[in-house]
């Protein structure tokens, strides 16, 4: 079964950057559409970003939007995402998990894949 792994999380100042990698060792990203999720401390885990397998169409939370980049290089096997602009309410549990398909360009409905997690902390 899928088995994403994440990384590239750690600790930023606001406004800083940090950019994420989400990947998988035995399996071909490609066929999957993805998406990154967030679960910060005391809250439900919510959804910030998705992207359909090509590339061609992504779509993102209003928590984050237009300060978050999500991308995929399908020769690296690698789906991204960029954070910039960080606030301290960023901070949280980040995750991967294979999508819905026919939900990238809206809700962006979490299936299977999920992986441990990276830790993002936005501190001063």
């Amino acid at each position: 079964q899928l088995q994403l792994v994440e990384s590239g999380g750690g600790l930023a100042q606001p406004g800083g950057s940090l950019k994420l990698s989400c990947t998988a060792s035995k399996f071909t990203l490609e066929y999957y559409a993805i998406g990154w999720f967030r679960q910060a401390p005391g809250k439900e885990r919510e959804g910030l970003s998705c992207i359909n397998n090509s590339g061609r169409y992504s779509n993102y939370s209003d928590s984050v939007k237009g300060r978050f980049t999500i991308s995929r290089n399908n020769a690296k096997n690698t789906v991204f995402l960029q954070m910039n602009s960080l606030k301290p309410e960023d901070t949280g549990i980040y995750y991967c998990a294979a999508v819905v398909p026919t939900t990238v360009r809206g809700a962006c409905v979490p299936t299977f894949g999920w992986g441990p997690g990276t830790q993002v902390t936005v501190s001063p």
